[in-house]
């Protein structure tokens, strides 16, 4: 099965599009997590509160970029796995030749990968050649900078975020879908009515994005992500102690899910 088929029948199961953003900043990690892996601790009990609201976990690589990272990470997927949630992995990766082969060789261990077109399709290819992967690739991005370069034209009116959307179902093989943020709603509407791929929506959370937005727009035949991270992973700051703190996790992700489902 190929990752999309995967994860439609994940989103049917939890009854849920929402994708949790596994990103443990060190500096907001509970002081009480008694474990020399910390960001392991963290994101078990994290997948614990959420796993039945979850269609899908998405680390951040960036969270996780030095040896103990690398081994929290690790034991993150595997659990997760174990809980019958796929994992994406927030890497954004791009680059040519041995480097981009290299860099896929990620999808080894997750079920997916976001990763970064500019240096175009050959850059693309050696994850894209992962046809039983999922590869999600950076299009219009929730970041109020992102209208420097995407929203530029590339002639007749096509801004670059649509152009690379219409490559990227040239060549996707049945494994491809786009990022695109819910704070642009418009440009979210405008990508549905030009290409059939998943999007994976972040910026429903802390970024405050438009849900209604990005669920309608954000699936396609019912398979798409909306990511939300710190709106569910830090819900619990400033709650009493360890119970307390997951609870209000779980019940973060609930709602969210409930909300998104809102518009499904």
């Amino acid at each position: 099965m190929s990752f999309f088929e995967r994860l439609g029948d994940r989103i049917e199961a939890a009854d849920s599009v929402l994708s949790v953003g596994l990103d443990p900043d060190l500096s907001r990690l509970p002081e009480w997590l008694d474990s020399d892996l910390p960001r392991w601790a963290f994101n078990r009990r994290v997948i614990d509160a959420t796993a039945e609201y979850a269609a899908c976990y998405k680390p951040n690589a960036a969270f996780y970029e030095d040896s103990d990272g690398w081994r929290a990470l690790q034991e993150t997927v595997a659990y997760a796995h174990g809980k019958g949630v796929p994992v994406l992995l927030d890497a954004k990766r791009g680059d040519i030749g041995n480097t981009a082969r290299q860099y896929a060789r990620l999808l080894d261990t997750v079920d997916a990968i976001t990763v970064n077109p500019y240096l175009g399709g050959d850059s693309l290819q050696p994850f894209l050649e992962r046809e039983e992967k999922g590869v999600f690739v950076l299009c219009r991005t929730s970041n109020p900078g992102g209208r420097d370069f995407q929203s530029l034209s590339v002639g007749n009116g096509v801004p670059l975020y649509e152009y690379v959307a219409r490559r990227v179902a040239e060549w996707s093989r049945g494994n491809a879908g786009l990022v695109v943020g819910a704070t642009a709603p418009e440009e979210l509407e405008d990508l549905r009515e030009a290409v059939d791929l998943p999007f994976l929506v972040p910026g429903v959370g802390a970024q405050d994005g438009n849900v209604e937005a990005a669920v309608e727009h954000g699936l396609a035949e019912g398979v798409g992500l909306v990511n939300s991270s710190r709106g569910v992973i830090f819900a619990g700051e400033g709650a009493g102690g360890e119970g307390d703190y997951f609870r209000a996790v779980g019940t973060a992700a609930r709602r969210t899910k409930q909300r998104l489902n809102e518009y499904r």
